[in-house]
This record gives structure tokens, sequence and C-alpha cells, in this order.
């Protein structure tokens, strides 16, 4: 009887490892591009051609392991002893709780927040998460060229420490992250400069690097009372920034707009899912209405303060089936005020995926074109 008890669990074990490997095997014949594109959220930052590669590289290392796992591994845990596997499992949990403990020790980040000594600096915002450290100016080497940052005292960009936004002032608003703020651009060539150039009017950049769509509109909505005259409002919306609006690591907002602090329980559960960021289909649908709620709740704010509001979608390349149905979902369905911006794929910052300054120009030329329709003569 011991000794039947003694070879349970290495028979468990093999059984298990038989389970797991034939479950990876088959998943890797079934998950079919078609399967990733319903689960894993396109990125603005990454081809979809690399993409691609990436997701077919890793259904065939779940097919080797798999594999693996039935001809392998299985044999070898039949031969396990039982005080072999009690050392193992005793092991991986105490692994997983010193991983988990040694992620609590210190400064917490959230995924999309940059280090706070990192030009342009940041400093925590207990309502947003993060925003610009006011009154200065911090520099950044970016494509081998030299950017300064000048923030006004309430953390928007501005041109010069000298020449701040005049709040008094018919004033465009525009808020969004760091393709908006002007990563590794300097102000002159940022889209809100170039607008307001365009339209001769004075424009307010509220953008802050790595925002979710969420962490915009709460921004636009605590900036825009200070500033009197506000004759439009500019959001920058792209299907391939979605998936920071599931993030749950920093201020954000739930369903029914309610506002939540940074959730920050289980920081292993959330490296795995940012290195396996698989989505429900539940998931996805709570997503497209999270952010079509955000972005409603833009357009109520222009209107309510009597301006213009313009939704910006910026596309590098072909718009691939799963950012075309993302947009049609959220904003062709809804009715927003959007204009989409094609920009060839080559107009990125040397070494870097952000727009460069001619994306900037063909992304406010667009927006230009459009509010000069809807702004009144000047």
């Amino acid at each position: 009887m011991t000794r039947a008890r003694a070879n349970l669990w290495p028979a468990l074990l093999a059984g298990a490892s038989a389970l797991i490997g034939a479950a990876l095997a088959i998943g890797a014949i079934c998950a079919d591009q078609a399967w990733f594109d319903r689960h894993f959220l396109p990125t603005f930052f990454v081809t979809r051609e690399r993409l691609v590669l990436g997701e077919s590289a890793a259904r065939a290392a779940a097919g080797v392991i798999g594999v693996v796992l039935m001809l392998v591994a299985r044999p070898i845990a039949r031969h396990a002893t039982s005080a072999g596997l009690a050392r193992a499992v005793a092991a991986l949990i105490l692994a997983i709780g010193v991983g988990e403990g040694l992620l609590h020790v210190g400064r917490h980040r959230a995924r999309e927040e940059d280090p706070s000594q990192q030009e342009p600096l940041r400093r925590r915002d207990p309502y947003l998460g993060w925003v610009f450290v006011p009154s200065r100016v911090g520099r950044q080497t970016v494509g081998g060229q030299a950017i300064d940052y000048a923030f006004g005292p309430h953390g928007d960009r501005v041109a010069d420490l000298a020449h701040l936004v005049d709040p008094s002032r018919p004033t465009i608003l525009f808020t969004g992250e760091s393709i908006m703020a002007g990563f590794g651009l300097p102000w002159q060539q940022t889209i809100p400069a170039l607008v307001g150039a365009r339209l001769h009017t004075c424009t307010a950049n509220l953008a802050v690097f790595g925002y979710a769509d969420d962490q915009a509109y709460l921004r636009l909505a605590r900036e825009a009372p200070r500033f009197a005259r506000p004759t439009a409002m500019v959001i920058l919306f792209s299907p391939g920034l979605m998936f920071r609006d599931l993030d749950i690591d920093r201020p954000h907002l739930e369903p029914g707009m309610v506002w939540r602090p940074a959730d920050r329980h289980w920081r292993l559960g959330a490296l795995v899912g940012f290195y396996i960021p698989y989505r429900s289909r539940r998931d996805i649908d709570r997503l497209v209405a999270l952010v079509r709620a955000d972005l409603q709740a833009g357009v109520r704010l222009a209107h309510q303060r009597h301006a213009a509001a313009l939704i910006v979608v910026p596309q590098f390349g072909m718009e691939d089936p799963v950012e075309r149905a993302l947009r049609k979902r959220i904003l062709d369905d809804a009715g927003f005020p959007y204009v989409q911006v094609k920009l060839d794929p080559a107009w990125r910052i040397a070494g870097d995926p952000h727009p460069d300054a001619r994306g900037a120009q063909a992304i406010a030329a667009a927006v230009a074109d459009r509010l000069g329709q809807a702004l009144p003569a000047r």
C-alpha cells in the first residue's frame, strides 16, 4: 500500500505532463492567425509584419514545448520520487513568493510609466498617475538629436519658459500621449505647434508620455476649466494604443466612468500579462466600451464649452483588419468626429517608432484642414 502511494504522485505528474504537452501541441495547431487576431491587440509601435512573425514564433515554441513535455518530461516524471516532487513543489512555491516579494521592494512604476529621473522628468500624480514636472526644461537625445522639452507651470509643453500659454485667449486644446506631446521633436515640429501656426491661433499641449485614453480624458477635463475660451479640443486615438486602457496598475476609469486608484496587488501576474497579452472576447468587448466612453466624454466636454471636437487617428502604412474593425466599432458606430491620417512607414524617428517631423506635419495638416472648416474665421 505504501509503495502504491509512493508511485501515485509520479504517475500523476507524468499524466499532467502528457496532458499539458498535448494541450500545447493541439493549441499550436489550432491557433491560426485568425485566433491571434481575435485575442491579441495590435500595437502602434510594432508593424503588422513583425507582430505576425512574433505570433508565429510563439506558436512554434508552444508546439515544441508540448512535444518535449509528452516525449521527454513524461517518462522522466514517472521515475521521480515523492520526496523529490515535494521538494520541487516547495521550491516552486518559495520562488513565487520570493519573486512577488522582490517586485514589491522599492518604488513601483506602472507599465507605461517611465523612470522618474528619465528626461523629460515626470512626477507622481494621485489622480492621473504621472505628469510632467512643471516649470522646467529637460533635454533628451533622440535619434542622435538633442531635444529640449519645456513645460509651463501646469505641466503643459510650451515653446520655452518665456512663452507660456495665455489661458485668456482663444485656444485649441490637445490631449493624448507621446505622439501628441511630440516625443523626439522640437517644439516647433510638434502637432499642436504646427496646427497653431497654420490656423494662426493659440494651442495648449496637454499630452503626457505613456497615457491611455482614460488618462488623456481625465487630464483634459482637469485642465480645460482654466482656459477661458477653448475653441476646439483635439484628442489622439489609435487602435494600436488601446492595450494601455486595460492597465489597472495606475489610476484608471472603470465602466460608468468610475475613477479607481491603482491596483498593484499581484505584480507577477502583471509581469506575465505583459509578455503574454492574451485577451478574451469579453475583455475586448469591455475595452471597446471603455474607450468609446472615454472619447464620448471628451467630445461632450468640448461641446459643453462650445468648442469643436476632433479625434485624430494616425495610421502607419495600411490599416490591418483588426485595426479597421476596432476603429469602426469605436468611432464609426458612435458617429464621432474624426480624421484618419495615413503615414508613410518611413516617417519614423531614426531608431524609434514615433512619427518624425514629416509624420507630425501630415497629422497637423489634416487636423488644421478639419478645424479650419469648423472654427469661425479670424
